[in-house]
């Protein structure tokens, strides 16, 4: 793949940009950092072992305010969690966490947290972060609490990965369970709730196939176009379609677009760079064909030892790929040979049945391009502000990881030597 100019960061601010829909026009002037942090997170609660759980984990996603050149919509996931010892176990820190919307505006270099927008459901009660029931968006997973007690699945459930906002105030998440695309208005109150089941609030659905998403790589990133009509879906990974073991060795990904009004859907094959990686991680439009997203391995920028090697940003454009939807709309998708798309693993296998994937060139490489070392492991979100200034947020996972015996340890970046925090990057890039 070619590679795009990137405009490098001159100073330690950048400037000239306000709120206007074509990112080419010339902006009014604002100042971004090349860093800012979230300011001074709360603890959330602390385990038996001490270890602190922050009221963080706002970098799953990032949209701007387009009436606000300093204002963040940041999103958090299901909350704290981490992968249990037992075979499809997952252990939840805080069961009656509730996801949420977090409104951040940039003061002094800092984050500082506005407003709480909780998600809820369409009778205001509160969603939460738990695996959904059988048939309604289950992932296989089995949930526990840190005393080892199984938490019963949720309707309510939703890990919420993909943020936008929509130009009447309203947003659109989408997440890794059903994959559903949930409708919420400006309070965080459903309005509509869309899956490949048809159970959600609306009762409108998704294409089938969606349904074969891996557990905890569902619809990771979600772009709106810029006419506010059509929602674009990133899935995270090759999704396990027909099985985990036939598509072991696929980079295959799939977009889906979603059109608000019709609910009409198109679908398109997305080239992950390498089978290494943990993913795709978020998408934004730059117009209504072309596309960032940021692919990631899962290791840390600056550490001593097995440092990240990946994490990029790409340009991609729809519009010479094939449109790969199933007009039966079958629960694996249109076969191509026999084989499903993720079976055909790679470009080979793509041009073999006469499918042209999206276009794909680099535009940013977070571990080479920056003034300065990334040391997060998880490079999550993606906004694009006028002037060509690419916005990327963390997720700092609310400041815990796996310690290895079903429970949390506290998550330390390697280079800074400091529980890690949501920050939001600001480059400037040549489209």
């Amino acid at each position: 793949m070619k590679r795009d100019l990137l405009t490098l960061i001159a100073a330690a601010s950048i400037g000239m940009v306000s709120c206007k829909k074509n990112h080419d026009e010339t902006p009014a002037e604002f100042t971004y950092p090349a860093m800012a942090e979230v300011s001074d997170p709360q603890v959330l609660f602390t385990t038996a072992a001490g270890v602190k759980v922050y009221n963080g984990g706002f970098g799953s996603a990032v949209a701007a305010d387009p009436n606000s050149p300093d204002v963040f919509y940041m999103l958090t996931d299901r909350g704290s969690n981490v992968a249990g010892q037992l075979a499809n176990s997952i252990i939840i820190g805080k069961p009656d966490f509730d996801p949420q919307i977090g409104k951040f505006r940039l003061k002094d270099g800092k984050l500082v947290l506005e407003q709480t927008i909780e998600l809820k459901n369409a009778s205001g009660g509160k969603l939460n972060g738990l695996p959904n029931p059988a048939g309604m968006g289950a992932s296989g997973e089995i949930a526990y609490d840190l005393n080892g007690q199984v938490i019963t699945p949720s309707a309510d459930g939703i890990d919420s990965e993909g943020l936008v906002r929509a130009a009447d105030g309203s947003f659109w998440i989408s997440d890794e369970y059903g994959p559903h695309l949930v409708h919420v208005d400006a309070t965080g109150k459903t309005i509509e709730r869309i899956n490949p089941f048809g159970t959600g609030t609306g009762g409108r659905k998704i294409p089938a196939v969606f349904a074969n998403r891996r557990a905890n790589r569902g619809m990771e990133g979600l772009a709106i176009t810029p006419d506010g009509k059509t929602l674009v879906g990133m899935m995270q990974s090759p999704m396990y379609n027909p099985s985990k073991s036939a598509v072991a060795n696929s980079v295959v990904l799939r977009i889906l677009t979603f059109d608000i009004a019709t609910g009409a859907t198109k679908q398109y094959a997305y080239l992950m760079d390498n089978v290494t990686l943990t993913g795709v991680s978020d998408i934004v439009a730059v117009n209504s064909t072309t596309f960032l997203t940021i692919e990631r391995d899962g290791l840390y920028g600056g550490a001593a030892t097995n440092p990240a090697t990946f994490k990029k940003v790409f340009k991609i454009d729809i519009s010479g790929a094939t449109d790969i939807s199933d007009a039966n709309n079958g629960a694996t998708g249109k076969l191509y040979g026999g084989k499903t798309v993720e079976e055909l693993n790679n470009a080979t296998g793509l041009s073999g049945a006469g499918i042209t994937p999206v276009s794909k060139t680099v535009v940013l490489d977070l571990l080479k391009d920056l003034p300065s070392i990334y040391p997060h492991d998880k490079a999550e979100g993606l906004a694009l502000l006028p002037g060509n200034i690419l916005v990327i947020s963390n997720d700092d996972d609310f400041g815990v990881v796996d310690n290895g015996a079903s429970g949390f340890a506290q998550k330390i970046l390697p280079f800074t030597n400091s529980v890690d925090r949501n920050r939001l990057y600001f480059v400037k890039i040549k489209l």
